[in-house]
């Protein structure tokens, strides 16, 4: 996924910071209340990116927690912004990264491409209401998870909410549904029994999508079965940002609610999306991992909040 410094986009400057939001009083409505305690953490099954730090597999306990059922969606963050007049960063810097495919022929040849990752335009003009920019909008995507979120968005909305984004390990334990180890929040197997679990790329990457799970693009937060833990699209649909900061220095002891490290250069994301392909990014697994800059937003990253137990009134 590309990065905001990577790309030379249409406008450049200092990383733009989102605009303060008054801390909200927490709702748990729509959420779901974990028992934390203790997991096994990282990629059991040998399938993954060795770069990306997804093992070893560790224990790690976690105390109770909260969290949002479903990735926070336009409907939602649209009250976020009508309260707060907040602006995200790509409005304020005029631009995010669309996939090329779902783009007119003449914007994909004025957009700059990523040298590495050339399926990704950025598009001036495109931000959370406009996915596609001018021209595009949310008639049909009420319910569709928010996009063209960075993460310094993805906490301002928190913050309004009186919530918080979740830690990686939290991610990971509420993604797993109360499975031990296995690959997927449903078990091993991706389409088991021929049934359609979640919103991948579906055809061979980048040229052709099949859209055979019924979705080319995002799909709606609660589309397909929530895992054990009631929890829907844990895996596929959008990346989701989580607290921390990237490492792929992990101990091999028991952690106790184990936060990432004090500083870094890019925030771990979780989940893979519908661009996810097992060619190039097989990263749709309850293990995989991957990172970007705190400041970056693109048309397959959002996010959803947690909540600690013991705040809840």
């Amino acid at each position: 996924m590309p990065a905001r410094a990577g790309a030379h986009p249409p406008e450049t400057g200092a990383q733009i910071r989102g605009e303060p939001v008054a801390a909200g009083v927490a709702d748990t409505a729509g959420m779901v209340a974990l028992p934390g305690g203790e997991f096994s953490m990282g990629n059991a099954h040998g399938d993954g990116y060795r770069s990306d730090g997804e093992g070893p597999v560790r224990p790690v306990r976690l105390d109770p927690f909260h969290l949002d059922a479903r990735a926070v969606d336009n409907a939602r963050f649209a009250a976020f912004v009508a309260a707060t007049g907040y602006r995200t960063e790509a409005e304020r810097l005029g631009w995010s990264y669309v996939f090329a495919g779902f783009l007119p022929a003449a914007v994909r040849r004025r957009s700059q491409r990523p040298e590495r990752t050339p399926w990704w335009c950025a598009v001036e003009g495109a931000v959370w209401d406009h996915p596609e920019g001018p021209g595009s909008g949310l008639d049909d995507r009420a319910d569709h998870p928010v996009v063209h979120v960075s993460w310094n968005d993805a906490r301002a909305y928190c913050d309004w909410a009186g919530k918080r984004l979740p830690t990686e390990a939290e991610w990971e334990y509420a993604a797993r549904g109360g499975l031990v180890g296995a690959r997927y929040p449903w078990g091993d197997e991706l389409d088991a029994g021929g049934e359609y679990r979640c919103n991948i790329w579906r055809g061979s990457f980048p040229a052709k999508n099949t859209a055979a799970d019924g979705y080319r693009g995002t799909a709606p937060v609660d589309a397909f079965a929530p895992n054990g833990f009631g929890l829907y699209n844990m895996t596929g649909n959008v990346w989701e940002w989580c607290a921390d900061w990237w490492t792929t220095e992990h101990g091999a002891v028991p952690v106790a609610n184990p936060a990432g490290p004090a500083t870094g250069e890019a925030r771990v994301i979780r989940g893979g999306s519908h661009m996810c392909h097992d060619s190039y990014c097989f990263r749709y697994r309850v293990a995989a991992r991957s990172a970007n800059t705190p400041d970056s937003s693109s048309a397959h990253t959002g996010f959803r909040c947690a909540l600690s137990t013991f705040a809840v009134a």
